[in-house]
């Protein structure tokens, strides 16, 4: 068994990657800017950063945020290589390459910080969480209706199923870019509206090269349907009776 750590380690996708890699018998440690002993702001590096991963064998890179990811990449690649970490794992997400979205296009640079590392390396690019959708209509329903991007289609997966893929890949030897992960169906937005509340639906054509970027697809992986929980089941799993909500058809503009 290996010493792992996971950065990122508190959140959605770190706390089930770590729990799982404890599960299988690995020494884990978890970092993030509040989680003891191992609290530390990537963005920041510094002694800290390199206390926690000396003695370390494997990275999974979790961490991430809107602003800061690739200096938090260098920081972390910076410390890896000094320490003499073997393999480093980064999820990063479908379509960084084709869509120009700022957040999409900083996972991009992340992943070329990774690959130009010197450390041996994985990376697993998934499609959205089902969570992700679920915050989004959350927050989208609060109005009386619901305005959706029109002709935007989404592939969520579940977030656990991601984890299972990770830690595989984290006990594995470094692979390179492995396949992309999606989920199990390619759907509208507007038929994955969430939650009991009941809301009518207005699918609002955008502009901008992102926005055609989502619009063509390029951040979904139909060929690599390989999630097993469909966003109803998830929604049955979670909240136990929730149910999806199909729009009611109205556009507009």
């Amino acid at each position: 068994m290996t010493t792992i750590l996971v950065t990122g380690g508190t959140g959605t996708l770190g706390r089930l990657v770590a729990a799982r890699l404890r599960a299988g018998g690995h020494e884990v440690r978890v970092l993030s800017r509040h989680s003891q002993p191992y609290a530390v702001d990537l963005r920041a590096g510094g002694a800290a950063l390199d206390a926690a991963v000396a003695g370390v064998d494997t990275i999974v890179h979790c961490a991430s945020a809107q602003k800061g990811d690739e200096q938090a990449a260098r920081n972390l690649i910076g410390a890896a290589r000094g320490a003499g970490v073997r393999h480093l794992v980064y999820v990063s997400i479908v379509g960084v390459d084709e869509v120009p979205f700022p957040y999409y296009r900083s996972k991009l640079a992340v992943e070329r910080l990774v690959e130009e590392s010197g450390i041996g390396w994985t990376v697993l690019r998934a499609t959205q969480f089902h969570d992700l959708l679920i915050m989004m209509f959350q927050g989208l329903s609060k109005l009386p209706v619901m305005f959706l991007p029109a002709g935007v289609r989404d592939q969520p997966v579940e977030v656990a199923e991601v984890a299972d893929r990770l830690v595989e890949l984290a006990a594995a030897a470094p692979a390179g870019r492995v396949e992309d992960m999606g989920g199990p169906e390619v759907r509208p937005l507007e038929y994955l509206k969430a939650s009991g509340r009941r809301r009518a639906v207005v699918n609002v054509p955008l502009w901008g090269a992102a926005y055609r970027g989502f619009r063509s697809g390029g951040h979904l992986a139909p060929r690599r349907a390989v999630g097993t929980e469909s966003f109803e089941e998830h929604l049955e799993r979670r909240f136990g009776g929730g149910r999806v909500q199909a729009g009611s058809g109205r556009s507009g503009v």
